[in-house]
């Protein structure tokens, strides 16, 4: 791709970007939200055409169409939502578009060879033919995409963010995958947001920012920091900031909590100014921890106190804000934002009695509010009236991070905060949490759920394992490995220090 322009009205969301892809090349393709990187893959896969510029692809002009034309000529995208058509069998998805015909018939028989011959890449023997898409799991579906693009004798596969709904053991059965295409000399674009997938599959990688190539680095000479350097275009000393923390009094103590079907027994004391990581896997009750703690579940047994008050086994979420408890939703598009009111609604949405006199609000308290907590947390936006729905999803997370500082809580509940956003996003989000807990005049705490294990490492200073809805004693950072947590939580007995 050389000097690649597309612009939309004024806005320039492309400016002469230039891109080479070596044959049996992992090339990663980083950038913040908003760089480019989904613009410049749809002038690639032919959804968009570029307003300047020029292509080629095994050296023939490349001047795709629509992205049925680019899949014939040997580009497949594998974008992080699935394009399946649940109610088709497997074999129908792979040949969708391509059907093989017998006249006005479509050829049953050879659909079935080579819906074969393209599973037969993954040896993935329960993937059969015959049975309905919906029916598998998201794995699955996925191969069955990848499947669909191997059958149309694709040569470029473009994996956009293609882990954000796999668990632990399917990642890495993906990237096994991925070398074996590497291997048969098929040409990988992988986009992600997370840098340890970027060291373990890909050579080379090229950096967009603001609808331009920063630059195209060597993967294995060129330091994280520098990358995000690179991205957000001032120096990152630390990706994971971590100033001097004191743990003091406890703010937070769990006893025996249960659920009604997880957790099965949670205890956990949580210090001010500290932050604790819950690790595990998948379903293993971490998630229904955090909901029952904060009141959205119910609780079957257990005790929970907050500064030394009974906060109730049954609490409901407007009592713990009171408490100072404030929670992040893994689901923020579904529970954790209003995507249709303001940004500055949704960051004053619990204390709105700050805002106004008997039952009314004042909404220039609000944005002015809001305004101080869009420039210290760097949301990118039009301002506080804007409609939070129209932010990228790492602004939104930052916005949803913002209502509990809006709040003043003195312990934040953070479900997956980090997934689905962008590196530089990430970064903002890991100094505000160092912020509050080591605030002078009040340091605060922080009870953090992720499945990126680097994330718990780099930001917590102890972290507990979730286990078949059972949590284990929280233990300091510098005292486990990443393998010891893995180990637990796949139910393995393991003496922790």
């Amino acid at each position: 791709m050389r000097g690649i322009r597309k612009t939309f009205g004024p806005t320039i969301a492309l400016g002469r970007v230039d891109l080479e892809v070596l044959p049996g090349e992992v090339h990663a393709l980083v950038g913040e939200n908003g760089a480019g990187k989904s613009t410049l893959m749809k002038v690639l896969s032919g959804a968009h055409a570029p307003d300047a510029g020029e292509m080629s692809f095994d050296g023939q002009v490349y001047q795709p169409r629509h992205p049925l034309d680019a899949r014939a000529r040997g580009v497949g995208m594998i974008y992080q939502e699935l394009s399946i058509a649940p109610h088709l069998t497997v074999e129908e998805n792979i040949v969708l578009g391509m059907e093989p015909r017998k006249g006005p018939f479509v050829d049953r028989k050879m659909m079935r060879a080579r819906a074969l011959e393209a599973l037969a890449h993954f040896d993935h023997p329960e993937i059969r033919p015959e049975v309905k898409a919906g029916k598998l799991s998201v794995s699955a579906q996925q191969l069955v995409e990848i499947g669909r693009s191997l059958a149309m004798g694709c040569k470029l596969l473009v994996f956009d963010e293609p882990t954000s709904s796999l668990a632990q053991k399917d990642i890495e059965r993906l990237f096994q995958l991925i070398d074996r295409l590497k291997g048969q000399g098929i040409s990988i674009i992988y986009i992600s947001h997370f840098l340890e997938e970027v060291k373990r599959l890909a050579s080379r990688l090229t950096v967009l920012r603001d609808g331009s190539v920063v630059g195209t680095r060597d993967v294995a000479t060129t330091a994280p920091e520098e990358i995000v350097s690179m991205m957000v275009g001032r120096d990152v000393e630390d990706l994971y900031p971590r100033s001097e923390r004191t743990p003091g009094d406890a703010l937070l103590e769990i006893s025996g909590l249960a659920g009604q079907k997880k957790p099965a027994d949670a205890s956990m004391t949580l210090r001010r100014g500290e932050v604790v990581g819950i690790a595990g896997l998948i379903g293993s009750g971490r998630t229904e921890f955090l909901r029952a703690l904060f009141g959205l579940d119910a609780v079957k047994s257990g005790s929970v106190k907050i500064s030394g008050a009974a906060g109730g086994e049954h609490s409901k979420p407007r009592k713990r804000w009171k408490q100072g408890v404030g929670m992040l939703s893994e689901n923020r598009k579904e529970e954790g934002l209003a995507l249709n009111l303001s940004i500055a609604d949704n960051v004053t949405l619990p204390c709105l009695d700050r805002f106004g006199k008997v039952g009314t609000v004042f909404p220039s308290r609000q944005k002015q509010a809001t305004a101080r907590w869009i420039e210290r947390l760097g949301i990118k936006c039009q301002g506080p009236a804007q409609a939070i729905g129209a932010l990228s999803g790492g602004n939104q997370q930052k916005a949803a991070f913002a209502r509990l500082l809006e709040y003043d809580v003195d312990v934040l509940l953070l479900d997956e905060p980090t997934r689905g956003i962008d590196i530089a996003a990430k970064a903002r989000i890991y100094e505000a949490i160092n912020e509050v807990v080591t605030d002078a005049k009040r340091p605060r705490a922080v009870v953090i759920i992720s499945s990126y294990l680097p994330e718990l490492f780099g930001v917590c200073d102890r972290i507990a394992v979730m286990s078949q809805g059972r949590l284990t004693r929280a233990v300091a950072v510098e005292k486990l490995t990443p393998h010891d947590v893995m180990l637990v939580a796949t139910g393995k007995a393991v003496d922790l220090p």
